[in-house]
């Protein structure tokens, strides 16, 4: 230890490990250490044993459970992007070449009714899907045509609507869109957490349609989802 760094980073969480991947590729000398006796701080993936110890004041696991060394219990689950943010900077540190990822097979939502169906992942699934009518579904492709050939760049692809400024509410009604599909587009595509998203410009939600997309096709999966094979502790 009796050497000099150029970077000490306290902490294995995911954040601190970005970091501390960073400034290794641009040729610092990094000292990356951890007070706890696992790595991956708020976001690790614990043992059974670890797990209550941690969380359960220190006491022994059910035999019935099996093998501690059997479970990978993420402390804070996530699923991440194909083509987002964080796949990008471990793509950029390196730090991918050491991980074993999982495309989720496929993403479900849950209609008001009570009903579960798969979010569609291909135009055959899409034309199959009962989630929208005969009708809505040519409102809806004319839709997502749209999303997709947006470029915030390319005035030509923007039919005159200013999405900087057009709440997403004003969007969906350009092309007619239903309550059912609105609600399906927003919740299960963008992610939104509630609705107060429609009385926003429509440029954020229509990132993230794309960025759905992408992700989609990154992998060529059944969701846009991939998951580290062995957790989210992985990461760190």
């Amino acid at each position: 230890m009796d050497q000099e760094y150029d970077a000490i980073v306290l902490g294995t969480g995911l954040k601190e490990c970005i970091i501390s991947g960073l400034l290794a590729v641009e040729g610092m000398k990094v000292l990356h250490i951890d007070r706890n006796n696992y790595y991956g701080g708020a976001s690790a993936s614990l043992s059974l044993t670890q797990f209550y110890e941690k969380l359960k004041g220190g006491a022994e696991a059910p035999a019935s459970l099996g093998p501690s060394r059997d479970y990978n219990i993420d402390l804070v689950p996530k699923f991440m992007m194909g083509n987002g943010k964080l796949v990008k900077a471990l793509v950029h540190t390196g730090v991918a070449k050491y991980l074993e990822f999982k495309a989720v097979d496929g993403s479900y939502v849950m209609t008001a009714k009570g009903k579960v169906h798969k979010v569609p992942a291909t135009d055959g699934e899409a034309i199959k899907s009962s989630l929208m009518g005969m009708f809505e579904k040519r409102r809806a492709r004319s839709f997502f045509i749209y999303v997709q050939d947006y470029e915030e760049d390319d005035p030509k692809t923007h039919k005159g609507m200013d999405l900087h400024t057009m709440p997403m509410a004003d969007l969906y009604a350009k092309f007619g869109l239903e309550e059912g599909t609105i609600d399906f587009i927003g919740h299960a595509l963008a992610l939104h957490l509630d609705d107060s998203y429609l009385a926003a410009p429509a440029m954020g939600t229509v990132r993230n349609i794309k960025l759905y997309s992408e992700s989609m096709a990154r992998f060529d999966a059944g969701s846009p989802y991939i998951y580290p094979l062995y957790g989210l502790g992985e990461l760190p």
